[in-house]
């Protein structure tokens, strides 16, 4: 009992976490700032909701699958949202006006 009442409350967290990230998307200025908020976010929550279906089913067949599909997740996600952020940067798109500074354009000026 005392698992199936923790793994509810992981999945409620995830939910949230996902809620933000969406959140996010809309609310935020540009790509950038969008994509760290979406995966921050999502990355966090899935992985969350993965845990939670892990705890309430257990270590059978569905339970390794969520803890499989959760390691997936926390690593292939920040990596692919580095690789688009990345992509984006040197094809050209700007950063919203008010950002301040830009750290990567500065560590590579010169580099292609």
């Amino acid at each position: 009992m005392f698992w199936d009442t923790a793994g509810y409350t992981i999945i409620v967290i995830g939910v949230l976490f996902d809620l933000l990230g969406c959140i996010g998307l809309v609310r935020l200025p540009d790509v950038y700032n969008r994509l760290q908020a979406a995966t921050k976010c999502v990355t966090l929550g899935t992985a969350f909701l993965l845990f939670g279906l892990f705890l309430i089913n257990g270590f059978g067949a569905l339970g390794i699958k969520a803890l499989v599909c959760a390691a997936a997740v926390l690593i292939t996600s920040p990596t692919g949202a580095h690789a688009l952020a990345r992509g984006s940067h040197r094809g050209g798109v700007k950063l919203w006006e008010g950002s301040v500074i830009d750290k990567y354009a500065e560590e590579n000026e010169g580099v292609d």
